[in-house]
């Protein structure tokens, strides 16, 4: 590992005032919960010297006052997010055309292919970067990660300390929403993955084809002959490969055959991922023991077709499968005393939970499934959630589930809507998240699966508008 990687405390560009210093520029955002405004007297008393705003924001006598005494400039834009991203870029000086960032985006799998890129790469020899919804990393250094792709204060930032410690690849999971909030705006990418597209994120976007053409605008901010890989097996990844110039499919369907990459064989959910790939007239194995199910199969996929694409050796390939270790909180297992074994994954909507549920269910005869769903968040999946647990899980326990301003009881409800009458006997509720698991674990015994899904490796619990820590690591640990 190299010398002691580490992220700066303040920023020279925020949208925080936890991150001004001395001569910051601070962008006041209107955001969907706050508004920036309401901090312009506190950015400038911890030294902020310009101030952004939106060309009509109106403000009041005694800020107007404090700017004018204190001598700070302020600045009206038409895009107070997208000034954040260019400023931010700018006074980190543009650190992103000095790195290979390989962008990941689809509801699903992001995360997961991410993991397994960087791993590859790094395997391979190469100096990497991770941004993701479970951690971000530099040459191994770890940082927490708040949002799945970083705000652009702080993103900018990180991609400087990337370029400074003279890092090759940076592979960043790229969310819809940072697309449309211009989180990624000025960023080149010379790799790009669509993974898949399903029901998600109807809270933020009108309709789901807002929300694929929100996808969709990564396309046009990849560099000239850069890899575009596509999962050819998904419906909106056909349409994609139709019109997307130098898009090449990977899958498994028979329909994709000829595609660029083809795998003819997938193991089965209770084994490790076994792919027999076809490209260029070659045919490629690669095993990775550390995953499981067939939708893990499409992840290993996507993150080998790339590192192909990036000219990485198949023997360097076929070494970071063996030598991976797992994403924390995917899929992750925790042998219980009483011989059960638990599941922790952060599935939570509808085409997650069939997808797992699916797989944990061939491999017991008692599956219990602890779920609630996020507060704040697309209401439509919420009663489909219920529906899919009910009628694969043998016990299903509603929780909750970061309920932030909404009411834990009004949640459980919307689940419930969706799960029959006749099948209603299947489900419990118990608010307690940790009740909750204790309740499952009392109900289990040898060779049971108890599914925690939701929460992945956070360890907190939203409520309100206050951030309680909240391990189940921890709970599970008591147990054990």
């Amino acid at each position: 590992m190299n010398a002691i990687v580490a992220m700066p405390a303040t920023f020279p560009v925020t949208a925080h005032t936890d991150f001004v210093q001395a001569g910051s520029v601070f962008v006041a955002i209107e955001g969907y919960a706050d508004n920036g405004v309401n901090y312009i007297k506190k950015a400038i008393e911890k030294g902020a010297r310009t101030i952004v705003v939106h060309h009509d924001t109106c403000l009041d006598e005694e800020l107007s006052l404090l700017i004018k005494k204190q001598g700070v400039f302020l600045m009206r834009v038409d895009n107070t997010r997208l000034a954040l991203a260019q400023l931010s870029a700018a006074h980190a000086g543009s650190p992103a055309k000095n790195l290979r960032i390989i962008g990941i985006t689809g509801t699903k799998g992001k995360t997961t292919t991410s993991f397994l890129l960087e791993h590859i790469l790094r395997s391979a020899g190469h100096k990497t970067a991770l941004i993701s919804s479970a951690k971000n990393k530099i040459l191994g250094h770890e940082f927490s990660s708040p949002l799945t792709t970083p705000q652009p204060d702080y993103l900018q930032q990180f991609l400087k300390v990337c370029a400074d410690n003279e890092v090759e690849y940076v592979v960043m999971e790229v969310a819809a929403q940072a697309l449309s909030l211009h989180r990624v705006e000025g960023i080149e990418f010379c790799g790009l993955i669509f993974t898949n597209f399903s029901h998600e994120h109807l809270e933020f976007y009108s309709t789901l084809d807002d929300y694929f053409a929100a996808k969709n605008l990564i396309f046009g901010m990849a560099q000239e002959g850069s890899p575009i890989l596509v999962n050819g097996d998904d419906v909106r990844g056909k349409e994609i490969l139709m019109r997307q110039k130098n898009s090449k499919a990977y899958g498994f369907g028979s329909a994709i055959s000829d595609a660029d990459y083809a795998s003819t064989y997938i193991s089965s959910p209770a084994q490790a991922i076994d792919l027999q790939v076809n490209h260029a007239d070659v045919q490629e194995q690669f095993v990775c023991q550390t995953l499981f199910g067939a939708y893990n199969g499409y992840n290993v996929l996507a993150a080998c077709s790339m590192a192909l694409e990036l000219r990485v050796s198949s023997g360097a390939i076929q070494q970071g499968l063996t030598s991976f270790t797992g994403v924390p909180g995917r899929l992750q297992q925790h042998v219980l005393p009483n011989g059960a074994r638990s599941f922790i994954d952060y599935a939570h909507n509808p085409e997650s939970f069939f997808a797992l549920l699916s797989t944990l269910r061939l491999l017991t005869d008692n599956l219990i499934v602890i779920f609630g769903a996020g507060g704040g968040r697309d209401i439509h999946k919420r009663p489909v959630m219920g529906s899919i647990a009910v009628e694969i899980a043998d016990t299903v326990i509603i929780t909750t589930d970061n309920p932030r301003l909404e009411d834990p009881i009004a949640i459980a409800d919307d689940i419930t809507r969706g799960i029959a009458p006749q099948l209603q006997h299947k489900i419990t509720r118990q608010l307690d998240r940790q009740k909750a698991i204790e309740h499952a674990y009392a109900l289990s015994s040898h060779g049971s699966i108890i599914a925690r899904l939701g929460k992945g490796p956070d360890e907190y619990q939203i409520i309100g508008t206050t951030k309680y820590y909240f391990s189940e690591k921890q709970i599970l640990q008591q147990l054990i």
